[in-house]
């Protein structure tokens, strides 16, 4: 991850995961005492599942953006919100990294800010359960911790949360818009005061919000229609696009365009994996969000785990939508009652499970089943994922069986 840790982790939060953690186990063992319910207390992932899934046309992709790099001035890399730690790709950063300092700048954009844990202005909609309890974060203190993380890089010159492009159902209290983002562009554009202007390539992981991200900057920057093809399932950018302007050049007009050259232009890229995801419980994560194709991990085994985390953050976000008397820790009874709320039914009336899994996870995708991140974002959790980028990366033949 960009930034340096100095190795001292912060003993409040150490102090704040361990107290979450017994205020978890001392909250089941209330309700199990009582006869009530009791949410899982972890989830356990299981070993079989796929642990990659990088592609082809990744590698390709890479490698050319490797050979592309020497023309590019700024690296704008989209991590998801809900994810701000497992959609961070250690290996894209190496690849792409800057050699000495003012050679290459970068742009961290946090992604569909809105669709993560509201900053603190809770609503009747929201629940507030799982975060009064310390269980899960506010938005607010997930910003606040990474803008302190990523003070300590050279290369870092802005990091930003944007949320969709219409905000969920108009919740959109992202703490950035596009017009931040462009100006932080401009910034950098102007310091390299190029007379050809400045090219930029969007990086990040698949389905992580990049072309979405560059048809926006390009309307906000220029008026233009939107120059890249975007869709709700990762893969569908192939390689690597044609730059398109997204801040227009020198103009004797507009005296604040000078050094701007010929303007800013930007590349789209396609979303790269990481080679191999270590821990099988943010390879869950990733696939929630989307960043894995629908259908590598099985639908139900997904559904399950967002089952997990909506029975720790509050069980009524489901109980009441689908008509559930109780709260449930059983996938099965979980998708038999949106299966039944849906109509999703196979010939003869048969339940279909696999399509109320899918349909329930498109649901939580779109922010219609409670807004949440998957996980905890502490100096101790980043200082975690840095040590984690050290290690060598696993290729392909190297992987577990």
């Amino acid at each position: 991850m960009s930034g340096t840790i100095t190795g001292r982790v912060a003993a409040g939060a150490t102090a704040a995961v361990t107290s979450a953690a017994e205020n978890v186990a001392r909250t089941a063992t209330t309700l199990t005492a009582a006869g009530g319910f009791a949410p899982r207390e972890v989830y356990e992932s299981s070993t079989q599942i796929t642990r990659s899934y990088y592609l082809g046309h990744h590698a390709s992709a890479l490698n050319k953006m490797r050979q592309t790099i020497s023309n590019v001035g700024l690296i704008i890399e989209c991590r998801d919100f809900r994810v701000p730690i497992c959609s961070w790709n250690p290996l894209l950063e190496r690849s792409l990294a800057a050699s000495a300092a003012g050679e290459r700048s970068r742009i961290i954009v946090y992604t569909k800010h809105d669709l993560g844990p509201p900053s603190g202005n809770f609503s009747k909609e929201t629940s507030i359960e799982g975060y009064t309890d310390g269980r899960y974060q506010s938005g607010k203190d997930i910003v606040k911790t990474l803008r302190k993380f990523h003070k300590n890089s050279y290369t870092t010159k802005a990091v930003m949360f944007l949320g969709t492009s219409a905000g969920a159902r108009s919740r959109n209290d992202a703490p950035n818009n596009d017009k931040d983002l462009l100006a932080a562009i401009k910034r950098i554009a102007l310091e390299a005061e190029s007379l050809t202007g400045m090219r930029a390539m969007v990086v990040g992981m698949p389905n992580s919000g990049k072309s979405t991200l560059l048809n926006r900057l390009r309307a906000k920057g220029m008026g233009l229609p939107k120059a890249a093809q975007t869709g709700s399932t990762p893969g569908v950018t192939r390689k690597i696009g044609t730059p398109v302007r997204i801040i227009a050049g020198e103009s004797a007009d507009d005296p604040s365009s000078a050094g701007l050259g010929e303007g800013v232009f930007i590349m789209d890229t396609p979303g790269v994996f990481i080679p191999y995801v270590s821990d099988p419980e943010d390879m869950m994560r990733l696939a929630l969000v989307g960043c894995v194709k629908d259908g590598v991990i099985p639908s139900v085994t997904v559904a399950d785990y967002l089952l997990y985390h909506l029975n720790l953050v509050d069980p009524k976000l489901y109980t009441r939508k689908f008509d559930l008397g109780k709260p449930t820790n059983d996938v099965h009874e979980f998708l038999k009652a949106v299966a039944t709320r849906t109509g999703k039914l196979r010939k003869g009336s048969e339940l279909n499970l696999e399509n109320a899994a899918d349909w329930v996870v498109q649901a939580w995708r779109r922010g219609d089943l409670g807004r949440f991140a998957l996980e905890r974002v502490t100096e101790e959790t980043l200082a975690q994922a840095v040590e984690k980028a050290r290690e060598p990366t696993i290729e392909k033949h190297q992987r577990e069986p």
